[in-house]
């Protein structure tokens, strides 16, 4: 198979879909590899290096061109539209519950989309799952910065001082965003609320943390209580392959304190704020209400050595297996793989998604 690791354009995102270690193994397998030229340089992965594992640099409409199947970090932009061609497979995270017009492109060409953010094996989200750490610990970092009083945020330090209260976080979501969000947040002695539906994972969450965490249900009363006097939100909810629900109204906004920070992890599946809207590293944030929102569509992105190379451990063998049998046998014989398959020869060949713009 021809596969390919287009340079991604979104703004400064600097990750790349494929080391040179896997470009090796994928060279070892029989196949080829195009790189475009300086994709991997934001991640410090040079042109020689993936030359030196066998991949072939090319120009980026050629790869487009020559591409059986196109492997990428972030979703396609418009941009990129135009070079994608009818009926070739695309594996990447693709968020596409809040992308209409990408989604009916994708039909219309035909394209096998394979979303990271979907495949599932053993009721886990192994693609997911690295980037979600790391977007989980980046939150209460960032929002400990925006917390400074120049950047607009309370004033309040996190940890506080001898005397002096802390600040408080509420991490919306269980999961794994929202676990190594407490994480963070303990470890900076702050005040941590979580709120999540399974009562299940909120008591592993106390096991772990040794009650160093509240924790309440993620209802509508207790979301209004518990922010209200919150420095910190993180929205750290998910629905694989579908639109995050709606948590934070504006008219809930105005119960909060001024200079409070929200950082919604969940902006790139439609955000569980209603005042969301995806931003980028250039300008991560604006204020609504007195509130700063830290909406970074690619918060994993700001990282990309990490990250990079924690995606790519993790997608490595899922790209072996349809490279080696093909789209069709591949999604077939492999349920994780099936659970990726987003768009499939021109419909919707997932639930959750279908079911998005379905009704």
């Amino acid at each position: 198979m021809v596969i390919g690791v287009p340079k991604e354009i979104k703004t400064q995102e600097y990750r790349v879909g494929m080391t040179p270690s896997g470009v090796e193994e994928l060279k070892s397998d029989g196949h080829i590899v195009l790189v475009e030229a300086r994709a991997g340089d934001g991640s410090g992965f040079p042109d020689a290096q993936y030359l030196k594992a066998g991949a072939n640099i090319t120009d980026r409409n050629s790869l487009f061109s020559e591409s059986e199947l196109i492997v990428k970090v972030k979703e396609p932009l418009p941009a990129e539209y135009n070079l994608l061609k009818e009926g070739r497979a695309l594996f990447a995270y693709l968020h596409l519950a809040a992308n209409r017009e990408l989604t009916e492109l994708l039909l219309r060409k035909r394209i096998t989309s394979l979303a990271y953010e979907t495949l599932q094996k053993d009721g886990a989200l192994p693609l997911l799952q690295p980037m979600s750490e790391i977007a989980g610990r980046m939150a209460p970092l960032v929002g400990a910065y925006y917390l400074q009083k120049p950047h607009g945020g309370t004033g309040v330090l996190p940890m506080g001082v001898a005397g002096v209260k802390p600040a408080k976080a509420v991490i919306l979501g269980a999961g794994t965003v929202g676990f190594n969000a407490a994480r963070v947040c303990i470890g900076l002695e702050m005040d941590t609320v979580v709120a999540n539906k399974s009562v299940s994972r909120l008591e592993r969450l106390n096991e772990f943390f040794s009650g160093r965490v509240k924790t309440v249900s993620l209802s509508d009363t207790n979301i209004r209580n518990e922010i209200q006097d919150a420095d910190i939100v993180v929205g750290a909810v998910l629905v694989p392959g579908g639109k995050t629900p709606l948590l934070i109204t504006l008219e809930m906004l105005g119960l909060m304190k001024k200079g409070a920070i929200i950082v919604d992890v969940s902006v790139d599946q439609g955000g569980c704020v209603e005042t969301a809207k995806p931003t980028t590293h250039d300008d991560p944030v604006y204020t609504i209400d007195g509130i700063v929102h830290y909406m970074v569509a690619n918060m994993p992105g700001a990282y990309p050595r990490t990250s990079t190379l924690a995606l790519t451990n993790a997608t490595l063998p899922y790209i072996k297996t349809i490279a080696s049998l093909g789209i069709g046998e591949a999604t077939n014989k492999d349920t994780a793989l099936t659970s990726a398959l987003n768009t499939h020869k021109g419909r919707i060949a997932h639930e959750e998604l279908a079911r998005t713009f379905t009704g």
